[in-house]
């Protein structure tokens, strides 16, 4: 055998041989977050994650305690959190017929436990290499932790605003309140930033909730009634009262 078919045979090995590894490296960081806290630093290029043992300031553990509001998020990103190992093939399969068979636009199949590992692990890139990661390690991380885990780092670490992460700080920056004091519709409104934080909070800058705002805090109230979190006189109610920013 040649020099160069070896150096060849060595180069192809080691590319890879750097996939695997860098995979090991993110599986091994997985299993660090069965008894650690996710540090929240900002950056240029918006915020790092870091595993951390020390529980940071702004955390909140066991956010089921108010489960009204942290089931307003559930229910709206991620309707069948409680029943899938990670990744829900109802939706990926919905999401496929609807953009190959009725030219729509794709649109977010991902559960919250892939949402999860996306920001903490993962860019934002839409390469298929990039989504094959996130099923598989979403389907690894659902072994390690409960479903009451995962959520709780989810809540803990996600965009409410600019520069703003986390519940306890949003709970803080839009009503004032600690998270366990969180109305159903308050909960909702937290639910409806989640898509694109920076431009649906345009309703807390403006003291009144817009068309679109409205329409999905009432969709999720809606849901939050069928799954029985909520009676329907509650929702009723929920509709009726404005938040505590809201000009009238």
């Amino acid at each position: 055998m040649s020099k160069y078919i070896r150096i060849v045979i060595i180069s192809l090995i080691l590319l890879g041989a750097y996939p695997l590894y860098k995979m090991t490296c993110l599986f091994f960081q997985i299993h660090q977050l069965k008894n650690s806290y996710i540090k929240i630093t900002p950056s240029k290029n918006g915020v790092q994650y870091s595993i951390t043992n020390k529980k940071p300031k702004e955390w909140i553990s066991n956010p089921t305690i108010n489960s009204k509001a942290s089931h307003a998020i559930v229910i709206s990103e991620d309707w069948n959190f409680y029943n899938h190992k990670g990744i829900d093939p109802a939706q990926i399969k919905e999401s496929i017929l609807e953009h190959f068979f009725f030219n729509k636009r794709w649109r977010g199949a991902s559960t919250i436990t892939q949402q999860l590992i996306k920001n903490l692990f993962l860019n934002s890139n839409r390469t298929i290499s990039r989504k094959f990661k996130e099923l598989i390690m979403a389907l690894y991380l659902e072994r390690i932790l409960s479903k009451n885990q995962i959520l709780e780092l989810y809540l803990n670490i996600i965009e409410y605003g600019d520069g703003l992460y986390g519940i306890k700080a949003a709970s803080q920056h839009y009503f004032q309140k600690k998270f366990q004091e969180l109305t159903p519709k308050e909960g909702a409104f937290l639910a409806m930033l989640l898509p694109n934080p920076k431009k649906y909070s345009l309703s807390f800058r403006g003291k009144q909730l817009t068309p679109y705002a409205k329409k999905i805090i009432e969709s999720i109230l809606h849901k939050l009634s069928v799954t029985k979190y909520i009676t329907h006189e509650e929702k009723i109610e929920a509709q009726k009262m404005p938040f505590s920013w809201e000009s009238t």
